[in-house]
């Protein structure tokens, strides 16, 4: 019973972690299927162990936290339930076959689920008053009226002037919308959206109303949630009524009387999905009459006369051309799969990440193998398998090999990890990224020196590396002629950005070097131990373990950087320009909170969390990403998920945004 409880309360974790990832960040790390995954264990054994079931377990909720970021909360008037999944004809049989059982002359509608997000809207009088997110689904949500306003498909003012009407839509986007703003965000060195749905719901809340039509957000109405004024019986009429009232309704919904018709009709929608303009999740089977659902009811979180069918991963055969090797910032080398094009939901696909050695040891996949391609949460496409009975030949076995593709440098295998990586510095394929990493916030932070002029500067050959950035100094007259930076006024003023930055704390200039696994605040641990770039490059792996949050692997890295020849020119020059790689001991030393340890986590209200380390790092206190034994303080914001749980474990000490405030005060 203790290991049940410790997977029951593991599975919990983890789906609470990627709840509020989804449903709060509109930033999820997992597709639906593998959170489906997730969640059908979880039920399982509470199934098998309801003494262990809790009233916060993520099975007895529905949806997220409402936000305060487009408008403000407001209760719900019918709570927007979230629907039972099912996985197999059976499952869906069963809910048939029980419902007709104890119901009179039940019929059913089938219709798309759309993967969107779950919008109420109420009329007043036919006019449109209020839109309402679905927050936590049952108690309150968020008013996004002046957004939901610029939805594609919306109604301001419906025909009928019925006293009160509520309907639930689903907002979405169409793959060629996505793709649009996608490619803008790409323009613009922004990150990008994960998939239509995560665009939508952050869009949505957007203070800006204006990008809701720029993006092409559109809505879709799939049900009745209260009327007054009018009487309706059947799910379908309502429908019929609401496109009367110039409403855009749901596509594709059929009416069945039988459990065949039902499957048919979702079978129907299966083979149509890839060609709909939208992306679709799975089937929506619903009991049509009105009356009969109110019979039925609900339990906690799901009503009892509606399902939804999740179809599986669409998959295809194709065969494998190619495969071809990308060097990174990094320096890591990536093996990308590349196969004939087949369609898969609704898009032509013809790469996919093999990762690394280790995977394409795994599957034994080579060139001229049939391969098995799906996409994962119909984005992102990946390789099930090799079909190997279809191999009828003997195909060369795939090694990414011990040089560098681009460069011809020795390439290495990390020591514990699958990844090999390319050693050298200066190697062209990861010098544009190392130059972005490099000038950028969480670096040396030279405000001003955009991609746009590393890339000029690249191709002009005034920089071959890191370190040539300081000597750019010697070529002003090249660089007015040229216009590469502009004219003489902005040229000058990018220079003495870069000539300021040489003044900056050695951590900046060690996180500016892109060795792998050391950001922000590695570079910063690591400075606050040695004191100082020259220290750390001397130092053995042993030396450099002893710092805290840094790991085996982290330290070999750092140990091989610092120990390759070209790296310690780069160096050099970098010493030689006059960049500061010293730490002085009154820097070290200063502030109330030297030799404690922060973690941060939830959303703070009266500054961000970015802000909130600035703050307590100019106090001397040290941030760190991640819970342990040795930190001091977690500070936890709204919706602190993992990190409060493994903090309230460890007894550490917990405080809120306003004893942050009393302790920096102090």
């Amino acid at each position: 019973m203790s290991d049940i409880k410790k997977q029951i309360n593991a599975l919990r974790r983890k789906i609470n972690y990627h709840n509020n990832l989804y449903y709060n960040d509109d930033s999820p790390e997992i597709s639906d299927y593998e959170y489906d995954q997730l969640m059908l264990q979880l039920k399982k054994l509470e199934g098998e162990n309801p003494e262990l079931v809790t009233s916060d377990s993520p099975t007895q909720r529905v949806g997220g936290n409402a936000k305060r970021k487009a408008g403000i909360l407001v209760k719900h008037d019918v709570p927007m339930l979230s629907l039972q999944d099912v996985f197999s004809r059976s499952e869906v049989e069963n809910f048939i076959d029980s419902l007709q059982q104890e119901l009179d002359s039940c019929k059913f509608v089938v219709e798309e689920k759309i993967d969107g997000l779950s919008l109420a809207l109420r009329y007043y009088d036919g006019q449109l008053k209020m839109a309402i997110t679905r927050g936590d689904g049952i108690v309150e949500g968020e008013d996004v009226t002046i957004n939901a306003l610029n939805l594609q498909g919306i109604k301001k003012n419906l025909i009928d002037k019925l006293p009160y009407l509520e309907v639930r839509g689903e907002v979405y986007m169409t793959r060629q919308a996505f793709e649009t703003v996608n490619k803008k965000q790409l323009s613009l060195g922004k990150k990008l959206f994960a998939n239509p749905r995560n665009c939508a719901a952050g869009t949505l809340r957007q203070l800006d109303s204006s990008i809701i039509k720029e993006r092409q957000l559109a809505i879709f109405i799939f049900n009745l949630q209260k009327a007054e004024g009018k009487q309706f019986v059947n799910h379908d009429e309502t429908f019929r009524y609401f496109k009367e009232q110039g409403l855009s309704i749901i596509h594709g919904y059929t009416v069945c009387k039988t459990k065949e018709e039902v499957w048919n009709a979702i079978e129907q929608i299966a083979r149509r999905r890839g060609n709909l303009p939208y992306d679709i999740d799975g089937a929506v089977i619903k009991v049509n009459n009105l009356k009969q659902r109110e019979q039925l009811g609900a339990t906690s979180k799901v009503p009892r006369w509606a399902i939804a069918y999740k179809y599986p991963p669409e998959e295809k055969d194709t065969k494998l051309i190619a495969i071809n090797l990308s060097v990174g910032r990094t320096g890591r080398i990536t093996p990308t799969a590349v196969f004939e094009p087949v369609q898969l939901c609704g898009t032509t696909v013809e790469r996919a990440t093999l990762h690394n050695q280790d995977f394409i040891d795994s599957l034994d996949i080579r060139v001229g193998d049939i391969i098995r391609v799906y996409k994962s949460g119909e984005i992102i496409p990946k390789i099930r398998c090799v079909l190997k009975k279809r191999r009828t030949k003997e195909l060369p076995v795939f090694k990414i090999g011990n040089r560098c593709p681009v460069c011809g440098a020795l390439a290495v295998r990390d020591e514990n990890t699958a990844d090999v990586r390319c050693t050298n510095i200066n190697c062209p394929a990861q010098l544009e990224g190392r130059l972005i990493n490099f000038v950028g916030r969480n670096a040396m932070d030279i405000k001003g020196f955009g991609e746009k002029y590393i890339k000029r500067l690249i191709t002009e050959k005034y920089i071959n590396n890191i370190s040539d950035i300081y000597y750019l100094k010697e070529h002003r007259s090249d660089l007015i002629d040229k216009g590469i930076v502009g004219k003489e006024k902005n040229t000058d003023k990018l220079l003495q950005k870069i000539e300021d930055s040489k003044k900056n704390s050695p951590w900046r200039l060690l996180a500016g070097l892109g060795i792998p696994n050391v950001g922000k605040a590695a570079a910063q641990a690591l400075i606050r131990y040695f004191h100082g770039i020259r220290a750390l490059s001397n130092a053995s792996v042993a030396e450099i373990l002893e710092v805290n949050d840094i790991g085996t692997i982290s330290a070999g890295l750092i140990f091989s950087f610092f120990q390759e020849e070209k790296n310690r020119i780069v160096l050099e020059k970098l010493q030689n320009a006059g960049v500061n790689m010293e730490e002085t001991n009154e820097s070290v030393q200063s502030g109330s909170l030297v030799g404690k340890t922060f973690v941060l986590t939830g959303t703070l209200s009266s500054f961000s969390r970015a802000q909130a380390a600035a703050m307590i790092e100019a106090a001397g206190g040290k941030i760190t990403g991640s819970v342990s034994k040795k930190t001091d303080y977690l500070i936890a914001g709204e919706n602190a998920g993992s990190k409060l749980i493994k903090a309230q474990k460890l007894n550490i000490k917990i405080l809120d945004e306003t004893k942050l405030k009393l302790l920096l005060q102090s």
